[in-house]
Protein backbone atom coordinates (compact mmCIF):
# COMPACT_ATOMS: atom_id res chain seq x y z
CA UNK A 1 0.00 0.00 0.00
CA UNK A 2 1.58 3.38 -1.07
CA UNK A 3 2.07 5.63 1.59
CA UNK A 4 3.80 9.29 2.29
CA UNK A 5 5.06 11.31 5.41
CA UNK A 6 5.39 15.33 4.70
CA UNK A 7 5.98 18.39 7.24
CA UNK A 8 2.70 20.18 7.38
CA UNK A 9 4.92 23.23 5.93
CA UNK A 10 5.40 21.37 2.89
CA UNK A 11 4.61 23.71 -0.28
CA UNK A 12 1.68 22.93 -1.96
CA UNK A 13 3.16 22.01 -5.21
CA UNK A 14 5.61 19.55 -3.17
CA UNK A 15 2.74 18.49 -1.91
CA UNK A 16 0.68 17.99 -5.40
CA UNK A 17 3.84 16.04 -6.73
CA UNK A 18 3.77 14.03 -3.64
CA UNK A 19 0.50 13.12 -3.97
CA UNK A 20 0.85 12.13 -7.84
CA UNK A 21 3.76 9.94 -6.58
CA UNK A 22 1.70 8.06 -3.75
CA UNK A 23 -0.99 7.56 -6.49
CA UNK A 24 1.05 5.77 -8.71
CA UNK A 25 2.13 3.14 -5.30
CA UNK A 26 5.25 5.09 -4.32
CA UNK A 27 6.47 5.76 -1.19
CA UNK A 28 7.22 9.36 -0.25
CA UNK A 29 9.36 10.34 2.82
CA UNK A 30 10.11 14.09 3.77
CA UNK A 31 14.05 13.75 3.56
CA UNK A 32 14.35 16.38 6.42
CA UNK A 33 11.73 14.03 8.63
CA UNK A 34 13.10 10.82 7.84
CA UNK A 35 16.65 12.01 8.81
CA UNK A 36 15.48 12.93 11.87
CA UNK A 37 13.36 10.09 12.58
CA UNK A 38 16.71 8.04 11.85
CA UNK A 39 18.56 10.35 14.48
CA UNK A 40 15.41 9.87 16.86
CA UNK A 41 16.52 7.82 20.51
CA UNK A 42 19.32 5.49 21.36
CA UNK A 43 20.69 4.64 18.04
CA UNK A 44 24.04 2.74 17.20
CA UNK A 45 24.67 3.96 13.91
CA UNK A 46 26.92 6.33 13.21
CA UNK A 47 25.72 9.93 11.38
CA UNK A 48 27.25 8.79 7.98
CA UNK A 49 25.18 5.23 8.29
CA UNK A 50 21.79 7.06 9.07
CA UNK A 51 22.98 9.79 6.01
CA UNK A 52 23.26 6.77 3.85
CA UNK A 53 19.61 5.01 4.40
CA UNK A 54 18.37 8.40 4.90
CA UNK A 55 19.28 9.04 1.18
CA UNK A 56 18.18 5.09 0.37
CA UNK A 57 14.77 5.46 1.69
CA UNK A 58 13.39 6.81 -1.86
CA UNK A 59 14.29 4.00 -3.50
CA UNK A 60 17.53 5.99 -4.57
CA UNK A 61 20.72 4.46 -6.75
CA UNK A 62 24.18 3.97 -5.44
CA UNK A 63 24.89 6.53 -7.77
CA UNK A 64 22.37 8.64 -6.46
CA UNK A 65 23.58 8.43 -2.56
CA UNK A 66 26.89 9.31 -4.01
CA UNK A 67 26.28 12.30 -5.49
CA UNK A 68 23.70 13.71 -2.60
CA UNK A 69 26.49 12.80 0.33
CA UNK A 70 29.37 13.60 -2.27
CA UNK A 71 30.96 10.28 -1.24
CA UNK A 72 32.52 7.66 -3.23
CA UNK A 73 30.33 5.08 -4.76
CA UNK A 74 32.91 2.30 -1.93
CA UNK A 75 32.93 4.20 1.17
CA UNK A 76 28.90 4.16 0.59
CA UNK A 77 28.40 0.42 0.32
CA UNK A 78 31.03 0.55 3.57
CA UNK A 79 28.26 2.61 5.43
CA UNK A 80 25.33 1.02 4.24
CA UNK A 81 27.22 -2.06 5.06
CA UNK A 82 28.03 -1.00 8.55
CA UNK A 83 24.23 -0.44 8.95
CA UNK A 84 23.24 -3.70 8.09
CA UNK A 85 25.73 -5.45 10.45
CA UNK A 86 24.75 -3.24 13.22
CA UNK A 87 20.88 -4.15 12.74
CA UNK A 88 21.04 -7.37 11.55
CA UNK A 89 19.56 -6.82 8.61
CA UNK A 90 20.27 -8.84 5.44
CA UNK A 91 19.49 -5.65 2.79
CA UNK A 92 19.48 -1.90 2.70
CA UNK A 93 15.63 -2.42 2.61
CA UNK A 94 15.48 -4.37 5.98
CA UNK A 95 18.21 -1.82 7.35
CA UNK A 96 16.04 1.64 6.24
CA UNK A 97 12.78 -0.56 7.25
CA UNK A 98 14.25 -1.28 10.82
CA UNK A 99 16.06 1.52 11.33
Amino acid sequence: MPWGFLLKDTPASELAIALRRVMVAERVVDPDLALAALSYGSNSLTHRERDGLSASLFGASLAEITARLVLSEGTVRNHLSSAMQKLGAPNWVEAKRLA
